[in-house]
């Protein structure tokens, strides 16, 4: 049997066409890929690493990496135009919004507790009312054995022994949520602290760590030492939290519960810019978190992978909230936010 030359080439190119036609998905799916890089705010880390994961089950052309280096350096982050969305727990303000060229959306994604954890060997049940919590991080009291504290713990055996104060040392929103809430119940500790993310603490026997992570961590290995972390970061290196007095009068404990007790209140105006001081109900120091994206991409492809991604936070992402101990964002909210994201992303 003989093969003329051009049975030949139509045999190659009949196979060269099914061949591209075979791998044009998959050639398709690569040139769609998009990575969108992403850094700020710890409270939300552990949170952001499960979506990162979880968005690629329906989006496998997303890639997302997000680096946890406290609100503060996302926001200069998203100003300086060096990420594709930030992270913070501080709302950006009027302020800092004008100064980002590309325009900004706060896109708020979860809620949660910050917890006031502590290294106490003895105590496992520490309660700190309105008076007394205020005036341990404003430095008007500096012993565990102070009448103060004694007064919240009848019957507890409180050692007298400096306390050693754990704070962070990047700026934090976690530290915001933690200042606002204190700042909102006690005029000594606003005009002598204030809300801030980083705050001039004038504080003796002080201990700083950077992000969550760090604060958790001298704490655990700190005994006699007080700090505050987000709730997730409390429960996952098994450190105990103290009983807050919330504006009732209630002693209550962090957890997804009670902040979302805390949380049902709040509405959300038009820019979704909330600050949370002194809830009615619940576990009283509470905030909210946002992802911060531009209005404006460098290309067609950048926007539309951001638009996914919110998108599927805001639907998709939401499920995992409960999993990790951060509450979820209203529905009608969401609702809300992705009209903003999907009309004004570009």
């Amino acid at each position: 049997m003989t093969f003329s030359t051009t049975n030949l080439y139509r045999a190659f190119t009949t196979s060269v066409v099914a061949s591209a036609v075979a791998l044009s998905p998959i050639l398709s799916a690569v040139a769609q890929a998009e990575t969108l890089n992403g850094a700020g705010a710890t409270f939300p880390a552990p949170l952001y690493e499960r979506y990162a994961r979880e968005v690629r089950k329906k989006h496998p052309e997303l890639k997302i990496n997000y680096q946890g280096i406290g609100s503060s350096g996302g926001i200069r982050q998203i100003t300086a135009g060096t990420v594709d969305f930030g992270g913070s727990d501080a709302a950006m303000t009027d302020a800092q919004i004008a100064q980002v060229k590309r325009g900004v959306i706060l896109v708020p994604t979860a809620g949660g507790a910050v917890s006031v954890v502590y290294n106490l060997p003895g105590v496992s049940n520490l309660r700190l009312s309105r008076a007394t919590l205020p005036a341990i991080f404003s430095g008007q009291i500096t012993n565990w054995s102070d009448a103060k504290i004694k007064a919240d713990n009848p019957g507890v055996n409180l050692p007298n022994q400096p306390i050693k104060f754990v704070v962070r040392a990047d700026g934090s929103g976690t530290t915001f949520i933690f200042t606002n809430h204190l700042s909102n119940i006690s005029g000594y500790f606003r005009g002598r602290v204030g809300t801030s993310t980083a705050p001039k603490w004038t504080l003796p026997n002080v201990l700083k760590g950077k992000g969550n992570p760090g604060v958790a961590g001298l704490v655990a290995r700190t005994p006699g030492s007080i700090g505050y972390v987000e709730y997730a970061f409390a429960t996952k290196n098994n450190l105990r939290s103290a009983q807050i007095q919330n504006k009732a009068g209630e002693f209550v404990s962090p957890s997804l519960q009670t902040a979302n007790a805390a949380l049902s209140s709040v509405r959300f105006p038009d820019n979704y810019r909330v600050f949370v001081g002194d809830p009615t109900q619940g576990y009283p120091i509470v905030g909210l978190t946002w992802m911060m994206v531009y209005k404006q991409y460098p290309t067609a492809a950048k926007a539309d992978a951001i638009k996914k991604w919110i998108n599927w936070v805001l639907k998709d992402g939401q499920q995992y909230n409960d999993d990790l101990n951060y509450t979820r964002i209203p529905s009608d909210v969401s609702n809300r936010v992705l009209q903003t994201v999907n009309s004004s992303v570009k």
